[in-house]
């Protein structure tokens, strides 16, 4: 009997052991990205919820969805992946190459793996495709395509707002539901250093911040805002949503207040009544909806300095962003048109330089003599009279670049 009852025992021993160790290696398994691996596209559909869905479970500053929020991972021994940075882009019409030569620059200059969500027109998917799967040999980012998406009932007058597809970045809080942490920019941006930079100002939100941007303008002067805007708007000159660096947990929870109603509204279920509100009143389309939003939400915006966000109106008339003067231009917004005419050369010129640059150190390396050779030519313009602010940070961005070793590249 005593037999038995020690095989008994031995049975259900080993059992229980088999049954730990399988709970071990499910909690082992790494977590899986926002976008699929080595570059391939991700099909992504909106899923409209009222009032906006419930954002992933992480604080300010972190960069992944929380793929399995329920999961503990104490039992694992493998090393965590880092987090990747998120950087989203709505590209319609003429706007492909734009987007890729934006793409580039932050691929070139940023350290930690980035994840994009390229929403675009149905057209110009398999063009994306096509030249991101052509870089995956880099290793340093995953990508996603999604359709342009918005609420079926009002569909067509959110297209037609101010441009084609630009008010889609309002809705990428309720679109993108696991993401925290999130980098919009405008196709016609440039970065002249690592997105890692301006990703770490994440961290310096405060507990009531949701969103960061810079001013519209720094001279109230010619501040357009300040002069002709028909609603209200955040702060002296009003804010410029090209380079927008949100926290989307926080901006899915809060509860907004607004002029519209006494009750605050969350995110999702304010846009569409402030837009009925102001259509006839806002001339920048979302940009002016986001400014109504922090005019009334003050405590919820982090403003960063003029060279996270610049744009001719900082020098056109004579320089006026004075952070720039002191440490370079950080990232170049070429809105007006301004790198596909002669208006602003110097813009031109950066952005000619970093289209036409390609993936190989050497080609890196190289950019800055010609580069500055190009600049020079401009300083008959009022921007190209102050040329080195446009190449000082990015001297330093390629010094820095071939400082790092060669597997962090």
């Amino acid at each position: 009997m005593r037999r038995y009852l020690r095989i008994v025992v031995l049975c259900l021993a080993c059992g229980f052991c088999s049954l730990l160790y399988a709970f071990s290696q499910l909690a082992a398994s790494p977590e899986e990205g926002a976008g699929g691996g080595g570059g391939k596209p991700q099909a992504a559909a909106a899923s409209w919820l009222a009032g906006g869905g419930r954002g992933g479970a992480g604080g300010v500053g972190s960069a992944g969805p929380a793929a399995h929020p329920g999961r503990s991972d104490r039992y694992s021994l493998k090393v965590q992946p880092i987090q990747r940075m998120h950087l989203a882009v709505v590209a319609c019409g003429e706007r492909l190459e734009e987007t890729i030569t934006m793409l580039k620059s932050a691929i070139i200059f940023s350290i930690r793996p980035l994840q994009f969500h390229i929403f675009a027109e149905d057209q110009l998917h398999d063009s994306f495709k096509g030249i991101l799967d052509s870089w995956s040999f880099l290793q340093t980012f995953n990508y996603s395509l999604y359709p342009i998406t918005f609420p079926s009932e009002n569909a067509l007058e959110w297209k037609k707002l101010f441009k084609p597809c630009a008010s889609q970045r309002l809705f990428l809080p309720l679109i993108l539901k696991e993401v925290d942490s999130l980098l919009y920019v405008d196709t016609d941006i440039l970065f002249l250093r690592p997105v890692d930079d301006i990703w770490s100002l994440l961290k310096k939100f405060n507990s009531t911040q949701i969103a960061a941007m810079a001013p519209e303008h720094e001279e109230p002067r010619i501040g357009w805002y300040n002069r002709f805007a028909r609603h209200p708007y955040y702060g002296k000159t009003g804010v410029n949503s090209g380079v927008m660096l949100m926290n989307m947990t926080r901006m899915r929870r809060k509860y907004f207040k607004n002029d519209m109603t006494t009750v605050r509204l969350r995110w999702g279920d304010m846009l569409m009544p402030l837009l009925k509100k102001y259509k006839l009143n806002i001339t920048w389309g979302d940009q002016d909806l986001l400014n109504i939003i922090f005019f009334h939400n003050p405590e919820s915006l982090f403003v960063f300095p003029c060279q996270w966000n610049y744009r001719p109106d900082h020098c056109i008339y004579g320089s006026n962003c004075q952070e720039a003067e002191e440490e370079g231009i950080f990232i170049l917004h070429g809105n007006r048109g301004v790198y596909h005419d002669d208006k602003q050369p110097a813009f031109r010129a950066i952005y000619e330089a970093l289209r036409n640059c390609s993936f190989k150190d050497d080609n890196i390396r190289s950019l800055l003599k010609p580069l500055e050779l190009e600049l020079q030519k401009t300083v008959h313009t009022y921007c190209g009279k102050i040329y080195k602010i446009f190449i000082k940070q990015l001297t330093k961005s390629i010094q820095d670049h071939y400082d790092r070793p060669p597997k962090e590249r």
